[in-house]
């Protein structure tokens, strides 16, 4: 699972780390506590480059008749990506990156549960494996949310949850936003654990259960 994570670098930073362009209107700040339901800040393929974009975290399928789906869509499994219909036609034609540089899951510790962080042991930023829908509101206007990929946990990740979201190198990255691609025997096998000799974690402020807090103390 991935409820909740960082993005502690701006918008310009984020593009220029992967090189896309980042539109005008598109300044964000550092965030660290990035929770379901909020904009994200998304790599998007258009027709001729790649951009930056913001997009709701929580997928509404474009066929939805409630928005209130998309608090229960958060992350689509890896394992199940072609045969649920909410996410098979997005998987051939949706896709998307989600910039990070951090992510919290909470291990169970004495009867209660414990916020860690996880990060590349290098801690540069990283993108998870998203897909993407546009939903139209009963007044026609345009809603577009995501969903973040998750697989089975690598072995740092296991003492603390057995899910982890998708990460994906460079190599896949660019595969994974190829719109050409469309073979699932190609796709599918790139949403698999990190390497676990790349990440860390640690413990952090309990204060990051609250997703009304998000300053960098959290991770302090």
């Amino acid at each position: 699972m991935c409820g909740r994570f960082t993005l502690t670098i701006n918008s310009d930073t984020v593009a220029r780390a992967f090189q896309v362009s980042v539109p005008k209107s598109l300044q964000t700040g550092p965030r660290y506590n990035v929770a379901p339901t909020q904009d994200v800040m998304t790599i998007m393929q258009g027709k001729e480059e790649r951009h930056l974009d913001l997009l709701r975290w929580g997928l509404i399928p474009s066929w939805a008749k409630d928005p209130s789906i998309g608090s229960r869509m958060i992350n689509a499994r890896a394992e199940t990506l072609g045969e649920k219909p909410s996410f098979k036609r997005l998987l051939f034609s949706r896709r998307c990156l989600i910039p990070s540089d951090g992510f919290y899951e909470w291990q169970k510790v004495n009867g209660g549960k414990t916020p860690m962080y996880i990060t590349l042991k290098d801690h540069e930023p990283f993108t998870f494996a998203g897909l993407w829908d546009s939903w139209r509101t009963p007044d026609g206007e345009e809603l577009r949310t995501c969903t973040i990929i998750t697989t089975e946990a690598n072995d740092i990740v296991t003492p603390i949850h057995n899910r982890m979201p998708v990460i994906l190198p460079a190599e896949a990255r660019e595969m994974w936003l190829d719109s050409s691609l469309r073979d699932p025997n190609l796709l599918l096998p790139l949403l698999k654990p990190y390497d676990t000799n790349a990440m860390q974690t640690r413990e952090v402020s309990r204060r990051v259960n609250n997703p009304q807090y998000d300053g960098a103390e959290l991770i302090a």
